[in-house]
């Protein structure tokens, strides 16, 4: 049949992504991969060595720049391999063996921190100063940052030997949640079918209320059948980040992750106490979602079914990549032509395929294209933003290597989003100038709604919740099923506001969330979309100097701190100024609701 996911073989070659870029042929990827043990030794060599002056530090930069250049290269063809095609032996195996090759380098070159550490102050400064060094000025400097929080040689090893069993509690909840626990089947058109991790998305936004309660009691009754063993794994991820913390003398857990990207903690208590004073209008929200779907009582599983049915629209690849080009023509020719041509000539794997990762992802590294990972569908309109989102993402780590060294390009966390969710702006604010009618403005509205409120007032609230779980036990307090429950309850009931009736499992969600194993990550995307939607305001409205402005940002890669880099594109996350902008901006797609659908 026509419509049958293919095995990846039988996937045309120009709807694959070309990874020739990174390696020719999978022989030369061996001889990569095969390189890295020479590479570690040479770093190795230079052990004791880093003191010595300034052409034996020289060398050891140039020596470490070298593996992890190589190191990047090879993880990177061997995951995009796996991700294409899951199942397949061969890519497991590379995956696999990059992965150790990795660790075991890492490992063994656990000594270059603490050495380069001991260095004096002010001989470091004075070699670094010189222009032979450039090239890795940016990379000493950011490494130096962590010297009072870097141990001994023999301490930072040890800590380096337990990064792998430091995911354990990750792991097994991974397994247990997408492996071992089963929820059951769902009655649907006079069928049975499975509930999953996968399918409940689909059923909590079915449009019959019946599905969505059903799926929803059996899915968080089968988390309520696990709480205490989730618990528990989710206490000892939090149990190791404050050791970890404490280990190195950090103030607090929260302390030691936003230190690196020296983000002042202000910043994610900012973004916290700015949402929770524009809660009303996010209950104004919840109250026109009830009037909206008719119910008396708004319940936990009524909060994803669209507002506005969907709008039946067909556009191919081809079309969606001319959408972006029209959208994102305020950046210019060079940024349009460059990304399209992209889309269109091998950074992109298209569509679905048996074995393939679900969703879509950039994959960017100093040598080959920017890569994308995509599941294509012609008759999702959310596609096109898709398309949109990761190719700001590759356009930003395209602009981020040619405008840097290896060792200062890589951008951080903080700053990825902003490049996504900034064009995804662009391609909303496109669509919605040229609805063909009402029902297409309202579809609009709506899902961007829906998208600003699970990127921005969705990841405060976990973020906060996250805060909540880790001063519980740096304060002392064991993390049971019962207090992360409570906890997590009462940010429910006060982010949904009065309308919502809440079920007994509701406060399970806490107990769900994949992103909670890597804390102090989700205020990110909160941060990312607030700095994006105020600089597609200011670009979109400004001139050449907001773009050119917007450009540095994109051009900065790793060589400022994430917070220096938005300030240079015109924005100050230091302040509450960009969060209350993008609630402003919530609120007046609410109030535009509010207006046409009741």
């Amino acid at each position: 049949m026509a419509d049958e996911i293919p095995l990846r073989k039988d996937v045309p070659e120009s709807d694959k992504w070309d990874l020739t870029t990174l390696y020719g042929s999978d022989e030369e990827w061996e001889r990569a991969l095969s390189s890295v043990s020479g590479l570690t030794e040479k770093v190795v060599s230079f052990k004791g060595k880093l003191s010595q002056g300034a052409e034996s530090f020289l060398g050891a930069l140039k020596a470490l720049e070298s593996l992890y250049m190589t190191l990047e290269t090879v993880s990177n063809y061997a995951g995009l391999k796996l991700t294409a095609d899951e199942g397949d032996p061969d890519s497991l195996d590379k995956d696999g063996r990059a992965t150790m090759a990795y660790s075991k380098s890492l490992s063994e070159i656990s000594f270059f921190d603490p050495e380069m550490m001991a260095i004096d102050d002010d001989v470091i400064e004075e070699w670094i100063s010189r222009p032979e060094f450039d090239d890795y000025r940016v990379f000493v400097k950011k490494a130096r940052h962590f010297k009072k929080y870097t141990l001994s040689e023999k301490e930072e090893r040890i800590l380096s030997l337990q990064a792998e069993s430091a995911q354990t509690a990750h792991n097994a909840f991974g397994m247990l949640t997408n492996v071992d626990m089963k929820f059951g089947t769902i009655s649907c058109n006079g069928a049975e079918k499975p509930l999953t991790q996968s399918t409940y998305s689909i059923f909590i936004h079915d449009s019959d209320r019946n599905i969505r309660k059903e799926a929803y009691k059996k899915f968080y009754g089968a988390f309520a059948d696990h709480q205490n063993t989730i618990a528990a794994l989710y206490a000892g991820s939090v149990s190791h980040d404050v050791f970890s913390a404490r280990a190195r003398g950090y103030e607090s857990s929260l302390a030691s992750r936003l230190y690196g990207d020296k983000v002042p903690e202000s910043v994610y208590r900012n973004l916290i106490e700015t949402v929770h004073k524009n809660l009303p209008v996010l209950h104004r929200y919840y109250s026109l979602r009830k009037k909206v779907l008719g119910v008396d009582e708004l319940r936990h599983y009524d909060v994803y079914v669209p507002l506005v049915k969907d709008v039946k629209m067909k556009t191919s690849y081809e079309e969606a990549v001319e959408i972006c080009r029209s959208a994102l023509s305020p950046l210019g020719k060079e940024y349009t032509d460059t990304l399209c041509g992209g889309l269109l000539g091998g950074w992109v794997d298209r569509y679905e395929n048996k074995g393939k990762r679900s969703g879509a992802f950039s994959s960017g590294s100093y040598k080959g294209y920017p890569y994308i990972l995509l599941n294509y569908k012609e008759d999702d309109i959310r596609d096109v933003f898709t398309m949109a989102h990761e190719g700001g993402h590759s356009m930003h780590s395209w602009y981020s290597k040619s405008s840097n060294p290896f060792m200062q390009y890589d951008y951080t966390i903080f700053e990825a989003e902003v490049a996504s969710t900034f064009n995804e702006e662009l391609v909303f604010e496109h669509l919605l100038k040229n609805a063909k009618d009402s029902q297409m403005r309202n579809y609009l509205l709506s899902m961007r709604a829906n998208d600003i409120l699970a990127t921005l007032h969705r990841q405060t609230m976990f973020a906060e919740y996250e805060l909540k779980a880790h001063e519980l036990v740096e304060s002392g307090t064991p993390l049971s099923a019962d207090v992360l429950r409570k906890t997590y309850r009462e940010l429910l009931e006060q982010y949904f506001g009065p309308e919502m009736v809440f079920e007994d499992e509701s406060d399970l969600e806490g107990l769900r969330i994949p992103h909670f194993y890597g804390a102090f990550y989700v205020y990110k995307y909160a941060t990312g979309i607030s700095a994006s939607l105020a600089l597609a305001k200011r670009v979109v409205e400004g001139g050449e100097r907001e773009r050119n402005d917007y450009f540095a940002f994109l051009r900065s890669g790793g060589s400022r701190y994430p917070i220096e880099s938005l300030k240079v594109a015109g924005v100050d996350m230091s302040t509450q100024e960009p969060v209350q902008s993008a609630l402003d901006v919530f609120a007046g797609i609410v109030g535009q609701l509010e207006e046409s659908l009741c």
